[in-house]
């Protein structure tokens, strides 16, 4: 079984000879291959041959497209402040959106005509080409509230949620329609599975997360469903207000950062949901010693009982020491 079939055959219910194994890397991956972040972020080519080297060298199962939160938002006409060895960042003291009256002048553009969009299209292309028969590759979109986010500024988003409800739907539904159109391309590209990255929902509380987001969710996780792929929810930060809500999402895989018991997970979302993580990325994996990494993601397995995917909690941390990123791989090939 190779690791594109060892997801596939997990998010299908079917038996395993191992537990698939679904690290996030990024920023980990452009060191692995001596790659400065910067032209990880912008030259898919780059960002290929990083993750390629790095899913080699640690026999990952898959592949993935997911470099930072600012390729649609750039490409809508966002102010993006670029660094040599960091992730692109927003400056979110010129959010697009500051002024709500800059709404009714936004286009959903076409994913093949922005640089950065189509950067991403041409990677998952490029993945599926060289590794695509053995692992699955990964596309990626942003979640209606973190794009929301990215193109208001968070703390314009957080008051619009009491202040302006209807401005929210309809920017979600503006992002939805972008987000669909993003990932479509991708699938076409040959993505397997579309992460869904909606980090800004950790923010808020049960309510507006089933009244306003929840619904955008479902929406999005739908549409590249029924475009033919898997759909992979990750929520970073503490989620558990709200994993009743991320549970009805629809998601193929549900991804649980550190601060989000897995044991609560399950309870809440019944025994067929895919679960990932959650090791703490920084005080296990990176800080920790291989023996405290082996003890955190063994009762991260055991706390899910079932359908479960290796992982940390985010993102590997970049200076991650090998041995012990190498740990959670062993825990991962001797286990089902």
């Amino acid at each position: 079984m190779n690791g594109r079939e060892r997801i596939l055959a997990c998010i299908a219910g079917q038996p395993l000879d191992s537990l698939p194994l679904m690290p996030i890397t990024m920023m980990f991956a452009g060191d692995t291959a001596g790659i400065p972040y910067g032209e990880y972020a912008r030259d898919h080519r780059k960002m290929v041959e990083a993750q390629i080297r790095t899913a080699e060298t640690y026999d990952f199962d898959y592949v993935s497209t997911i470099s930072d939160p600012a390729r649609e938002a750039s490409d809508l006409g966002a102010t993006i402040e670029w660094f040599d060895d960091q992730p692109p960042a927003i400056n979110e003291s010129l959010a697009l959106l500051g002024d709500k009256a800059a709404f009714g002048s936004l286009r959903v553009p076409d994913p093949m005509a922005g640089p950065r969009m189509s950067d991403r299209v041409r990677g998952v292309a490029l993945l599926k080409q060289r590794v695509g028969r053995d692992k699955l590759v990964e596309g990626w979109v942003e979640g209606p509230c973190a794009m929301a986010a990215d193109l208001r500024g968070i703390n314009n988003l957080m008051f619009d949620f009491s202040d302006d409800p209807e401005f929210v739907r309809m920017l979600f539904e503006f992002v939805v329609e972008m987000e669909i159109g993003f990932a479509k391309a991708q699938v076409e590209a040959g993505a397997d599975l579309i992460g869904v990255g909606d980090a800004a929902a950790s923010l808020v509380g049960p309510k507006i997360y089933r009244e306003l987001v929840l619904p955008f969710e479902q929406k999005l996780v739908a549409a590249l469903k029924g475009a033919g792929a898997k759909v992979r929810l990750h929520i970073c930060g503490n989620t558990r207000r709200i994993l009743d809500g991320m549970g009805k999402a629809g998601a193929d895989i549900v991804d649980l950062d550190y601060p989000s018991p897995l044991n609560e997970a399950r309870a809440r979302m019944g025994p067929a949901q895919v679960l990932l993580g959650n090791i703490h990325p920084v005080k296990v994996l990176k800080d920790g010693t291989p023996e405290m990494v082996e003890t955190a993601i063994a009762e991260c397995h055991q706390q899910s009982g079932g359908n479960y995917i290796v992982g940390a909690g985010c993102e590997v941390p970049r200076g991650t020491p090998p041995e012990n990123l190498l740990t959670l791989v062993r825990y991962a090939k001797s286990h089902c």
